[in-house]
């Protein structure tokens, strides 16, 4: 912020509209006006922080769709396999099945190997269907409680198989 301390301005004399042949010098000493600086205060106790970050958590989980987990087709070091190939979820919540390495890769859930009044086909891939590219997904939400067991057709036999249960 800029101050003055003291100025000199010259201010000529006027008699109707001539100016006068000598001018008057005023000391002037200007005060700036300053505005308050507005203060904001928050007060709150580590209680209702907590209340905040679980209201928020349970905002984020909502709004995600219930995601349980991502599991990698392929391994990061190449192998043929599900990262990771044994998990347990919540009913009603999300797998997202994310192309990683050694693809194309499929999901099928095996039909044997699933609870009872499931159709494979409602969350499995087509067994010639292939995500072929990095990064590629797919997504299945599994709503009944039990095992299920799946695979990648173009690589069970290598070993390319999982298993999930459903609390």
């Amino acid at each position: 912020m800029a101050s003055v301390a003291s100025a000199a301005v010259v201010v000529p004399s006027f008699t109707g509209l001539k100016a006068s042949p000598g001018a008057k010098t005023v000391p002037v000493s200007p005060k700036l006006a300053t505005a308050p600086i507005p203060r904001l205060t928050v007060r709150a106790s580590l209680k209702d922080f907590g209340a905040a970050v679980v209201a928020t958590a349970a905002t984020a989980l909502i709004a995600s769709n219930a995601l349980a987990i991502d599991v990698k087709l392929g391994t990061d070091v190449g192998e043929l396999a599900f990262e990771p190939s044994n998990f347990t979820i919540n009913a009603g919540e999300t797998i997202v099945f994310k192309n990683n390495a050694a693809f194309p890769h499929n999901i099928v859930f095996d039909e044997d190997e699933v609870p009872g009044g499931v159709d494979v086909s409602k969350i499995s891939m087509s067994e010639e269907a292939l995500l072929n590219a990095p990064g590629e997904t797919f997504s299945v939400t599994l709503t009944e409680k039990g095992t299920y067991s799946f695979y990648c057709s173009p690589h069970q036999g290598a070993g390319m198989v999982g298993k999930v249960t459903v609390n």
